[in-house]
């Protein structure tokens, strides 16, 4: 039979021995939680680097916010040119820029803005310069057309847009850009027109089959219809470029695919 004290004593050791297996599993744990967050936190960080060395450098739960998109980027482009009332003759493009959009979140990555020395018409009209603004001073000086096509394809190449397996195509709001004023002043100056400015997305099309109805009056009734804020100052070519992508991820973020509306050259 066991005494009294007997029985104390083995509590004791039990207390003990539970006490003892607590604090030895909660050392345990302390000293394992930040090895194992550490683990988790490179492994994100490894997923993360390979998802931005693809150009996907955006969340998970951004990328699936909306439907995948047919093309990897989309090449925004809005030109402005010499003009006057009557119209002159030939045209010629005096601001270039391109805004580079990923296709997966519809984020501009990447930014070509250049202006342009017109040659046949080197002064600027006062039409010209109330309707784009544009003044003399931000076109003298600046390189020719060919200049300026040489630079995009540097900057094409040094994006990674001329990789076969990188699918990009143009975005315009209409065909004026590249069906008329860009294969035009080329033909008139006998300069070659690279092939990938030879298809692309009409974003008057793309809203008319999204919304149901045709944007007379161009961006600023896409804006009104898709009740987005109107972006600088219109006939601008960077500010029409960025109401252009704004517009675009406004119908990417409710189900609209986009895809190419020019006929093949």
């Amino acid at each position: 039979v066991s005494d009294a004290s007997g029985c104390s004593m083995i509590a004791f050791l039990h207390t003990g021995a539970a006490k003892f297996s607590q604090n030895l599993l909660s050392r345990a744990r302390q000293a394992v939680s930040p090895l194992l967050a550490g683990v988790l936190k490179g492994y994100s960080s490894i997923v993360s680097r390979k998802l931005a060395s693809h150009g996907f450098g955006a969340s998970m739960a951004a990328m699936s916010s909306f439907p995948p998109q047919r093309y990897h980027y989309f090449l925004v482009l809005d030109f402005e040119a010499t003009c006057d009332k009557p119209q002159i003759h030939p045209q010629e493009i005096i601001e270039f820029p391109i805004l580079k959009l990923n296709g997966r979140t519809m984020e501009i990555e990447s930014t070509f803005h250049m202006y342009v020395q017109p040659v046949v018409h080197p002064q600027l009209t006062p039409f010209c310069t109330e309707l784009t603004g544009i003044i003399q001073g931000m076109v003298d000086g600046q390189p020719s057309l060919q200049q300026v096509l040489e630079r995009v394809d540097e900057w094409m190449a040094k994006e990674g847009l001329l990789d076969p397996s990188v699918k990009s195509i143009f975005v315009t709001c209409g065909d004026w850009d590249l069906k008329v004023m860009l294969p035009g002043q080329c033909q008139y100056l006998g300069l070659p027109v690279a092939d990938y400015f030879k298809q692309w997305i009409n974003l008057k099309k793309a809203y008319s089959f999204a919304m149901g109805s045709w944007p007379k009056n161009g961006l600023l009734d896409m804006n009104k219809g898709l009740n987005l804020q109107h972006i600088g100052r219109p006939h601008s070519g960077i500010d029409d470029c960025k109401n252009i992508a704004n517009i675009m991820k406004t119908l990417a973020h409710r189900g609209f695919i986009f895809k190419q509306t020019s006929k093949p050259f």
